[in-house]
């Protein structure tokens, strides 16, 4: 087995036995600018804690894993350069070489489960972007959700991508796709969107139930949680399509292609949003982490 590095605070939960949320490092090294992200980290893992349950925000250092960051640990990848962004393809290269890199969606679940956390909090997960049909551009985000036992808990898939084929692969690759207290999939920025998650739960306790009962019955993979943001602090889907549309021009016009067209187009819909798309990505991963403690804390209460 491989040798991880607990936090003390994430030692301690372990052997006490309490709820524990993983938390993504991508969010740090490639989210925002120091010292707005290290702020913002601080900030969702006191939400895990206010809310009865310990964060774990994990990241590679110096091809070491790590599961919960220390204070200046979490300060000094916030101020990092060339810090590598870890999928599924590349997490154990960089552990084998000594490198140092911040997880992505794919790669805390893989550490998540290695380190025996079942319940992980992030923004939203990557999907099939817009021509993927040509492209074949699809995130590892969405095989590693069929492939891994954790539930996670995201505003849904990034409203640039294209979100009905994004659940059309998820349906094929038999994930549950569970609605937080609403019918409407919800699109990360806004609350609502036109299309019908394919599964409903209203409660923090009936999510934790179907992740045992998923293990229970022998299935693989986890689940995805997708929880709105709150409406007091959305962008409304008629406002945000048009600025989606232009930023994607944009980027066609530009040539931009491959891994540099996603951070293209949320600089771009940053801008012409005037920073909101930011305000609104902050709160909804602050809520996702308040539900992520909430279902962490009922997965413990079913096994004692």
């Amino acid at each position: 087995m491989i040798d991880i590095k607990y936090s003390a605070e994430v030692q301690t939960a372990k052997t006490a036995g309490t709820a524990i949320v993983a938390l993504e490092s991508t969010i740090i090294t490639h989210g925002m600018p120091y010292p707005q992200n290290i702020e913002v980290a601080a900030q969702v893992e006191q939400d895990i804690r206010d809310a009865g349950a310990t964060p774990a925000t994990i990241a590679v250092l110096d091809g070491q894993l790590h599961v919960g960051l220390e204070s200046d640990q979490l300060k000094m990848l916030g101020q990092a350069k060339g810090v590598s962004k870890l999928s599924r393809a590349d997490f154990a290269a960089c552990l084998a070489s000594g490198g140092t890199g911040a997880t992505t969606v794919a790669a805390t679940m893989i550490a998540a489960h290695l380190a025996g956390i079942d319940v992980f909090a992030t923004g939203g997960i990557g999907g099939v972007h817009k021509g993927a049909e040509k492209s074949f551009d699809i995130s590892a985000d969405l095989m590693e959700l069929a492939a891994t036992p954790v539930t996670v808990v995201a505003a849904g898939a990034k409203a640039i991508l294209d979100v009905p084929k994004t659940l059309e692969v998820l349906e094929t690759q038999g994930v549950p796709v569970i609605g937080y207290q609403q019918d409407s999939m919800p699109a990360f920025w806004s609350s609502q969107s036109d299309l019908t998650a394919p599964l409903r739960m209203d409660d923090a306790g009936q999510i934790a139930r179907a992740h045992a009962m998923r293990q229970a019955v022998g299935l693989p993979g986890g689940q995805l949680i997708v929880n709105p943001i709150p409406k007091s602090d959305e962008i409304p889907a008629e406002i945000l399509a048009p600025i989606i549309l232009q930023a994607q021009t944009e980027a066609d016009e530009q040539g931009v292609s491959g891994k540099a067209v996603t951070p293209f187009l949320l600089q771009r819909i940053f801008e012409l949003t005037e920073g909101r798309s930011l305000t609104a990505n902050i709160a909804l991963v602050r809520n996702n982490a308040r539900l992520a403690a909430q279902i962490a804390r009922e997965l413990v209460a079913l096994h004692t």
